[in-house]
């Protein structure tokens, strides 16, 4: 049995990016000889006090704390066969704990953003100073094996390192499936995701307002994510996200939307909403950034609109057509199954991390 240590920030099943990059394939690693030892930074009280604004003492605290797990950590590491660090390993700008435990065991190194980026929630935008968004570059340079979301994360790890593969954010299709739900009599065109990506959602604001004048009372606006949040155009409060409601909050939805701007750090993004609402046969609409571009064939199994008018008219085909919703949600969740599935990447997944076993130091 290969035992791993995985070091993270966040408890499992909290983070959608631990959840769709890692946590989803643990089982069937175990089933092929694999241990995992989950250490994680923040648990449901640091959570919330770490993500609010202010709470300075109780932030250094949190610091405080992670410092002496992440020592702890260093003194056991020869204990295992390899560690598997997401996105990072401390919150702070330094790299030094990975690094160090690279020095004794073989790490794999594994991340889905633009995180060479400085981006900083608005609760800690007052120590930003404590950041360093370039560490990025020194995690993959001590990695054995990078393990990047897209091309784009690939590129930019290439640099630092040779030993990269891209393994997309995927879906467990077998488990995400639509909840059958009462009729409404209306469309539900909804966006799924945090109070830190909010400001994406925003973006689709004059769209949808004009498909709210357009439409009236036929379309309702559902925003998953952010409780605190309300859009007053469209007259319409957010839901908080829970992981028990997850998928018939989702399946409430007949029309997913991804909008995103064409920036640095969108181009890093995996997709991961849009491939949510296509596996579950939601039509799906996602500016055309990124991986946006490979995932979706405009007009076959989801939507590119890129200008408010597209997105209008887009909005609009599948507010009048039921058949259209029925065909293009179709569509997308075979593509889902066929190429972002648990099921199709797992066997890859497991070869990876057997090659990084086998490497020496």
């Amino acid at each position: 049995m290969k035992r791993v240590l995985i070091l993270c920030l966040h408890r499992p099943n909290r983070s959608p990016s631990q959840r769709f990059r890692f946590e989803q394939y643990l089982p069937y690693l175990e089933q092929n000889g694999y241990s995992f030892e989950f250490s994680y930074l923040l648990d449901e009280r640091d959570d919330r006090i770490f993500y609010m604004p202010g709470h300075t003492w109780g932030k250094a605290r949190i610091v405080l704390k992670s410092i002496a797990k992440r020592w702890r950590e260093i003194r056991k590491a020869a204990r295992y066969d390899l560690v598997f660090v997401q996105r990072e390993a401390f919150m702070l700008g330094t790299a030094y704990f990975e690094r160090k435990i690279a020095r004794k065991v073989p790490l794999i190194f594994d991340f889905d953003d633009s995180i060479w980026l400085q981006n900083v929630s608005d609760a800690n935008k007052r120590l930003n100073f404590l950041k360093d968004a370039a560490k990025t570059s020194r995690l993959i340079k001590c990695a054995k094996e990078v393990f990047a979301g897209n091309e784009y994360l690939a590129a930019y790890a290439r640099q630092y390192n040779t030993d990269v593969v891209i393994i997309p954010t995927t879906i467990e299709t077998s488990v995400y499936k639509q909840e059958p739900l009462p009729p409404s009599g209306k469309i539900c065109i909804g966006w799924s995701g945090s109070f830190s990506t909010i400001q994406h959602f925003a973006l689709a604001i004059p769209a949808l307002k004009r498909i709210k004048e357009k439409y009236g009372d036929k379309v309702y606006f559902k925003i998953i994510g952010d409780g605190n949040y309300y859009c007053q155009e469209l007259e319409t409060k957010g839901t908080p996200w829970v992981e028990a409601t997850e998928l018939r909050d989702l399946s409430g939805i007949d029309i997913g939307i991804m909008p995103l701007p064409d920036d640095e750090w969108a181009k890093g993004k995996c997709g991961l909403k849009g491939l949510q609402y296509m596996a579950l046969s939601i039509p799906a609409l996602m500016s055309p950034v990124g991986v946006n571009n490979n995932i979706i064939q405009h007009g076959v199994n989801g939507f590119l609109p890129a200008t408010e008018q597209e997105w209008v008219d887009s909005l609009s085909k599948l507010v009048e057509s039921r058949e259209l919703r029925r065909e293009i949600g179709e569509a997308g969740r075979k593509t889902v199954v066929d190429k972002y599935s648990v099921d199709v990447w797992k066997e890859k997944y497991l070869e990876y991390f057997d090659r990084v076993a086998q490497k020496k130091l």
